[in-house]
Order: structure tokens, then C-alpha cells, then sequence
């Protein structure tokens, strides 16, 4: 439905949050090419200054990437996340996991003791579909399943603020996944899931924090550099 407003910067404020919208719904999921200029000028009913107008403030927010001759892509899910994005690309993949580690580590114990059968349910599905995606071979398809599965987790922990800052973070994290695990998929990069869903089943909160914390780490990190 075509967008109409007197002014141009309410039109812009509403094109901004439309788009958002589309964004953090996951309709436009990270990584991915958002509609041309063209295509969003005839979607909304605007003028193009009002699509670009809002997809200039979207990238200075950090949710989107505008690329010279390629296009527009998602580059998070929200501003928080976008600011992570841009805080924390060129940090120390070392440090990352550390941050990483911390925030698991906690995440799988308290998940250990307040996760419900729901939340067994999707670490159940979300561990049978990291599998599935190993022995595809896909490496884009197993970093997207491994993320979602320590999703799941976190979401297990039923902490919102560990959560809510796991998920801002969670494009961050995946890019260091991508970069460890490169574009093909070998046995000296797997690493076993399976007996931290465990321990979360069991109710056992130590080992699914160990599990946790030594999940973080990947090839690079072990176990010559200690």
C-alpha cells in the first residue's frame, strides 16, 4: 500500500520503518540483497529521494551495507547489532571468543537448570539439523545451523538480557564461525554438539558449561596456542 504524507521526512520516518520492519522480521535476512531503488520506489508509492533518503539511514545505523555496483545487503538485524557489527569486526578473534565462551558458558548452565521440554524440543531439532547440514557438506548451510543451535541454548537459559546480547552479537559471531571454518568442511573443524544437549537434559549444569566454553574456541585456538 502506497505510503502518503505532506512532507517528505514523514514519509522517509515511515519508508524507515517499514524497512526495519522487513528487516527484523527476517523477511530480509542477514546476508542477504535487499529490493533495487527501482523496486522500492514502486513497492511503497514514494519518491526515489524518500527510498534513498531511508536506505541511507538504515546503512548509517548499521542495519544495512550499501555497495558501489553490487547493491544493498542486510548487514543486521537491529541497530544494537549493527553496532556490534561495526565495534567488533576487526577485534582480536581471540578476544571474540572469549566473549563468546563467557556468554555460553553461562547461557548452557542456567539452561541446564530452567530448560522445559520446549526448549529440549528445538535444541533436539536445531542439533539434528547442524548434523544434517555437516553431511551436506554445505559450509553456509552448517554455519547458519550452528549458530541457530547455540541460539537455542541461550534462548534455553530463559535470561533475556543474555539473550538479547547474545543475538545483537550474533553476526559477529558468525563471520569468525565462517572465517574458521572456511568454504569447506573438514573433520579437524567439527566439534561435537551432542553432549552438550546432553548435559542440558540431564540437568547438569557444569558440564553443559564446559561444553559450552570449549565450544567457543575453534581449530585456530586448539590446542597448540594453549
Amino acid at each position: 500500500m502506497p505510503l502518503t504524507s505532506p512532507r517528505r521526512s514523514v514519509l522517509a520516518d515511515q519508508v524507515i520503518t517499514q524497512l526495519r520492519a522487513q528487516i527484523t522480521s527476517g523477511e530480509w535476512p542477514v546476508g542477504s540483497r535487499i529490493p533495487t531503488e527501482t523496486q522500492l520506489v514502486e513497492q511503497l508509492g514514494v519518491a526515489r529521494n524518500t527510498v534513498r533518503e531511508a536506505v541511507r539511514a538504515l546503512a548509517h545505523n548499521g542495519l544495512l551495507d550499501i555497495r558501489q555496483g553490487s547493491g544493498t545487503y542486510v548487514l543486521a538485524t537491529s541497530e544494537m547489532a549493527g553496532v556490534m557489527h561495526r565495534r567488533f569486526a576487526d577485534a582480536d578473534p581471540r578476544h571474540v571468543a572469549e566473549l563468546r565462551s563467557a556468554l555460553e558458558a553461562s547461557a548452557a548452565s542456567l539452561a541446564a537448570s530452567r530448560r522445559t521440554d520446549r526448549d529440549l524440543r528445538q535444541l533436539d531439532a536445531a542439533l539434528a539439523r547442524r548434523e544434517r547440514a555437516w553431511s551436506a557438506g554445505r559450509a553456509d548451510v552448517f554455519v547458519d545451523a550452528d549458530a541457530a543451535l547455540h541460539l537455542s541454548v541461550v534462548a534455553a537459559s530463559h535470561n533475556e538480557v543474555i539473550a538479547e546480547l547474545y543475538a545483537d552479537l550474533g553476526e559477529v559471531l558468525r563471520e569468525f564461525l565462517r572465517a574458521d571454518i572456511g568454504e569447506d568442511l573438514s573433520a579437524e573443524t567439527y566439534v561435537d554438539h551432542g553432549r552438550l544437549v546432553e548435559a542440558i537434559r540431564q540437568g547438569d549444569a557444569m558440564t553443559a558449561s564446559e561444553e559450552a566454553a570449549g565450544h567457543a574456541f575453534s581449530c585456530r585456538f586448539r590446542p597448540a596456542d594453549g
